[in-house]
């Protein structure tokens, strides 16, 4: 790659990613594996230089959050904390450690004897990964589309413009050094309108959108292109008449307070009716100690202010409005509602949930597979923060993103949500009509050890 950006129009950048496209899908998995290496070497290298260009982001985020014209979630989205620092560098080599998909047989039969069918693991093609904030994502989407095999184009906003900017300088030159071709990762920050690049339905094949609701809901409204992600990351937990008490607490703080702006942290608590005067005065003591506000149902306002709660802490009680268990509020603001039971639970979240992930707290293990198995959700978790709702944690190095999809691939998507399959069939010379009624039969037989 010459540069880091790219301003070409956004048909010859789709064009140019789809003719990579084909090229990269021949480099070998020690070709891709190198390159990520040089990429992480390359940041390692450029630390001081990208989290000065950051600390210029935020003071130009801060300045628009004081004026009220960017919420404070999506500025700390932006920050590229120490943590998200050596999250991101190790994401790279966890990313290039693991196992190269492209090429896996999945499935090899015997049509006929010479005649063999194999289905084979293959890369989607081109991705268009289109973001807001959080400027990690151009290393973490870059590792993931390179192990892959698939080319993307990035584009950032206009509110990480300094880091983008001084990341993809880094990752543009760490590429030029490898032999991963020219238009494999096309870093793009223009003010060409994001809808001339959704029109590219005939070089991309695609879209990850990576952040805000606003931002998600319009790629899916302005593209013909396939989208995978989600709108909202509206998670529930319910607590069930028997859980644990420090259990609970340790989880319900943890997925509120761990870091609220993200996607997967808790939004809505429903507490059992059998719990509300037991455990829930002491859920509340640990969410309010911890800064949370609760925007409280009729029912569970009533149990907490007739509980052993200080007056102070029942002074901070807010009422719920029925608006607020369809919001994600991405800060320390969670709504709480008293339920009848697990049908009940269940029947809420169908309702009310976005599909992300939901957690049910119980010591009760039939009680748990029944919500598990009942609750439609990409993740469903039993006695574990919604926090780990993330491809780092699930292992896949990092993730393209989180899906809600119910086809292809959901929840965290690393490297197996990056592929799909082809059917190759070896023959020699056979011909569809020598088969059928009183003609040859198939074979069908499964081939042991597949090699190709």
């Amino acid at each position: 790659m010459s540069s880091a950006t790219t301003s070409a129009a956004p048909a010859d950048i789709a064009r140019t990613a789809a003719i990579s496209s084909r090229t990269l899908k021949a480099v070998s998995g020690d070709d891709r594996n190198a390159a990520l290496t040089a990429i992480h070497e390359a940041l390692k290298r450029s630390k001081d230089v990208i989290l000065a260009a950051n600390q210029q982001d935020m003071e130009a985020a801060q300045k628009l959050v004081d004026a009220g014209k960017m919420r404070q979630s999506l500025a700390k989205r932006l920050f590229l904390s120490q943590s998200k620092w050596e999250s991101m560098l190790e994401g790279i080599l966890d990313v290039r450690d693991l196992e190269d998909p492209v090429g896996k047989i999945t499935l090899a039969r015997k049509i006929d004897d010479g005649l063999d069918l194999y289905r084979v693991t293959s890369p989607i093609g081109v991705l268009l990964v289109i973001f807001e904030a959080r400027p990690e994502v151009i290393a973490n989407i870059a590792s993931l589309a390179l192990k892959s095999g698939n080319t993307v184009i990035l584009k950032g906003g206009k509110e990480s413009a300094n880091s983008f900017a001084a990341i993809a300088q880094v990752v543009s030159d760490a590429l030029a050094t490898t032999n991963i071709p020219s238009g494999a990762v096309q870093l793009v920050q223009t003010r060409e309108d994001i809808n001339a690049l959704l029109d590219q339905d005939q070089y991309i094949d695609l879209v990850v959108p990576r952040g805000s609701n606003e931002l998600v809901r319009f790629i899916k409204d302005h593209t013909k292109i396939p989208v995978l992600g989600h709108a909202d990351g509206l998670c529930a937990i319910y607590v069930h008449e028997d859980a644990d008490e420090e259990k609970a607490k340790r989880v319900i703080v943890d997925a509120k307070t761990d870091y609220p702006a993200a996607c997967n942290a808790v939004e809505t608590l429903l507490v059992h009716q059998s719990a509300a005067t037991t455990l829930l005065p002491k859920i509340a003591a640990a969410l309010l100690q911890a800064g949370v506000s609760l925007r409280c149902d009729s029912l569970s306002k009533a149990a907490l202010q007739s509980s052993s709660l200080d007056s102070e802490m029942k002074a901070m009680l807010q009422d719920a409005v029925p608006e607020d268990y369809d919001t994600e509020f991405l800060e320390l603001t969670l709504a709480i509602k008293v339920v009848n039971g697990l049908d009940d639970a269940v029947l809420h979240i169908g309702e009310h949930s976005s599909g992300h992930t939901d957690c049910i707290l119980t010591e009760n293990k039939e009680v748990a597979e029944a919500f598990m198995t009942r609750v439609d959700s990409a993740g469903v978790y039993w006695n574990a923060s919604t926090r780990f709702a993330d491809g780092f944690r699930y292992g896949f190095g990092t993730e393209v993103g989180i899906s809600t999809n119910k086809i292809h691939a959901r929840g965290p998507v690393g490297l197996e949500g990056l592929m799909i399959y082809k059917y190759q069939l070896r023959g020699n010379g056979q011909v569809a009509g020598d088969y059928g009624s009183g003609k040859k039969p198939f074979l069908h037989e499964t081939i042991e050890n597949p090699q190709i």
